[in-house]
């Protein structure tokens, strides 16, 4: 592992060669994780569709996946999906040679014979990867993978980073970028309008509505604050019931950039073609976070999340300022380095406590990051790759106790 403290240029491992669409960070499903529900999902969809003479199924889960996965639900999604035949799920706790935290093996049986079998990751964000001939893989459709790439592209055509985004995307870019958009704001509706306790045994009041009613007050900017994480709080609490959300980058950091986004168009009145040229932005950031480290809060803790959403979140926002691209790379530095090393260990193995408030303190860090951008982005002195390596490798120091495993930090306290 490379000696975070010599000082190299920012070059000095070869990037990954292009990157997917950005279609792949926003994805619509059900929560409360996605890469414990909407990966799984998708899984099961595929080799079921590989194996359409099978009667019968199994699914062994390893690592996180068994950990964490009756918390998240994972066995309901699993033996919905392959409803309506029978599948035995495994929880298997024991095993730790495994390619990814997020490991599971899926297989078919025909009339008590097996007749198929697969392993598949689940590596966060709801995307997947086999290990067998039918894997499923993203086309590349950037030939950047770098933020130096990207800024290059940029200075070189004369255009911002949204324009860039939308010029290797398809024709329906922003229509799709529309349709998680209304998905978002379904979700903070609902989320205002709810009330009760969220499932799992937690007794975990649901607090956006209260959030959002109490009455103003005569500090400035305070109800701007109460108002963004209110919007965070009902994203967070819908997903938490398993509702439909928009992953940013994940189901528990998809609060985040909806909160924000939400928040400024309703006090400054902006267009929604506005708010799509902030999530191509926001989305592109994303992009190169999942390629260059890892989105998956098993693999690299919540940094990945959350860390992830409020980096997308803070560039998205400078965008809506019209801030130039190195401020949007700053923005979105900042916004990672000051998450480095924040553990994932959720309590039950619920995405409640404390990943609803983190929903919250991480869309104010957004704010915070962009605002500081504004000021300081000519005096940075570290790159936004240089921090997106940094977290990888914080995250695989990271004891696993700390990866989404219910077993250290917080996930030991018994409520």
């Amino acid at each position: 592992m490379e000696n975070i403290n010599k000082q190299t240029p920012d070059s000095f491992r070869s990037a990954p060669v292009g990157m997917p669409s950005v279609k792949e960070i926003f994805k619509t499903g059900r929560g409360p994780s996605s890469s414990h529900t909407i990966g799984p999902e998708r899984a099961c969809k595929i080799f079921r569709s590989n194996h359409p003479k099978a009667d019968s199924f199994k699914a062994v889960l390893y690592g996180s996946l068994a950990r964490t996965g009756k918390g998240h639900g994972t066995d309901t999604v699993i033996k919905k999906t392959f409803a309506p035949f029978p599948v035995e799920v495994v929880f298997d706790v024991m095993r730790d040679d495994l390619p990814h935290p997020n490991t599971m093996d899926l297989i078919a049986f025909e009339k008590g014979c097996q007749a198929g079998s697969a392993r598949i990751i689940s590596v966060g964000g709801g995307n997947i990867s086999f290990d067998t001939p039918a894997a499923v893989t993203s086309p590349a459709v950037y030939s950047e993978s770098s933020f130096e790439q990207l800024g290059k592209t940029c200075k070189t055509q004369g255009i911002p980073l949204w324009k860039t985004v939308y010029d290797r995307e398809d024709a329906d870019f922003e229509e799709y970028l529309a349709n998680a958009w209304q998905t978002m704001k379904n979700s903070i509706d609902r989320g205002l309008n709810d009330s009760g306790i969220l499932p799992g045994g937690l007794n975990v009041h649901k607090r956006a509505r209260t959030l959002y009613e109490k009455p103003l007050s005569r500090e400035a900017g305070k109800d701007d604050s109460r108002f963004i994480c209110a919007y965070a709080f009902a994203v967070s609490e819908q997903n938490a019931m398993g509702e439909t959300i928009v992953t940013a980058p994940t189901c528990g950091s998809a609060g985040v950039l909806p909160a924000v986004l939400y928040h400024f168009q309703k006090t400054e009145n902006l267009a929604d073609t506005e708010i799509y040229h902030a999530m191509a932005v926001a989305g592109i950031i994303g992009n190169l976070i999942k390629t260059n480290a890892s989105i998956s809060g098993a693999e690299c803790g919540c940094q990945a999340e959350i860390g992830s959403a409020c980096a997308m979140t803070s560039a998205a926002l400078c965008q809506l300022r019209g801030m130039n691209t190195e401020q949007i790379e700053y923005a979105a530095e900042i916004s990672i380095e000051h998450h480095l090393g924040l553990t994932c260990d959720p309590i039950a193995g619920l995405v409640q406590i404390p990943c609803i408030e983190r929903n919250a303190v991480a869309a104010m860090r957004a704010v915070n990051a962009a605002e500081l951008a504004s000021f300081l982005w000519d005096s940075r002195k570290i790159s936004l790759d240089r921090v997106i390596r940094t977290m990888k490798e914080t995250g695989q120091d990271l004891s696993s106790v700390y990866r989404e495993t219910s077993l250290g930090g917080l996930a030991k306290i018994n409520l």
